[in-house]
């Protein structure tokens, strides 16, 4: 069985579960604090969660476990069969992960553990953030998915990493990151009632820790 190392209040966890949920995969949640522990660092080199352990491997980042489950349970495919349209649905992926959620994951010491952060650092991010939303936007389908026809890990990364997006934008900047992009809304209120990702939210509200 799949081990699940981390918290249920962690985007990436979150996405992961769903994804293991999506795939029909037995897993045990372990309740994992990221650390710089020797015996953490072990299941994930740089401290962060999630991280899998699979007969004794342990395997970190999110998208290396996605392309675990992929392999090992083909259906239903979270990436389409044609060649082009899986590499758009990866191209919306990384610019959702690193262009819109990373650069605004900067600036969550401050937004919501109440850290300092300096009028450059916060004016820079809003940059960022802004520039980023902007190509999220030029890639975004939505007819109904984030890539197309078909529910791929697009609208999964989509999911989990729009809620940090707008909540620091709110906080830090003042605006509603979504303002321009009502399709972008859209698509979450849909794929909120999705059942893997119901599920998650589910039980994540219910705060019974992992074991």
């Amino acid at each position: 069985m799949i081990k699940l190392y981390g918290l249920r209040m962690s985007n990436y966890y979150s996405l992961t579960k769903a994804v293991l949920i999506e795939k029909g995969l037995d897993f045990e949640e372990i309740k994992a604090p990221p650390s710089q522990k020797d015996d953490y660092l072990a299941r994930s080199p740089m401290g962060k969660m999630p991280s899998v352990e699979v007969d004794g491997t342990f395997i970190s980042e999110s998208l290396a476990i996605v392309r675990y489950a992929e392999q090992i349970q083909p259906e239903p495919a979270l990436l389409p069969a044609d060649p082009v349209a899986a590499a758009k649905a990866l191209e919306l992926v990384m610019h959702v992960k690193l262009d819109a959620e990373l650069a605004a994951r900067r600036l969550l010491p401050a937004a919501m553990f109440g850290a300092t952060a300096s009028e450059e650092l916060i004016d820079t991010t809003h940059k960022e953030v802004v520039r980023g939303m902007q190509a999220v936007g030029a890639l975004m389908v939505c007819k109904p998915y984030a890539a197309g026809d078909t529910f791929t890990l697009a609208d999964l990364y989509t999911y989990y990493s729009m809620g940090l997006v707008t909540s620091i934008s709110e906080k830090m900047f003042g605006i509603d990151a979504l303002a321009d992009y009502p399709q972008i809304r859209d698509l979450l209120a849909m794929l909120a009632e999705r059942p893997s990702i119901a599920r998650v939210t589910e039980e994540a509200a219910q705060k019974k820790p992992a074991t």
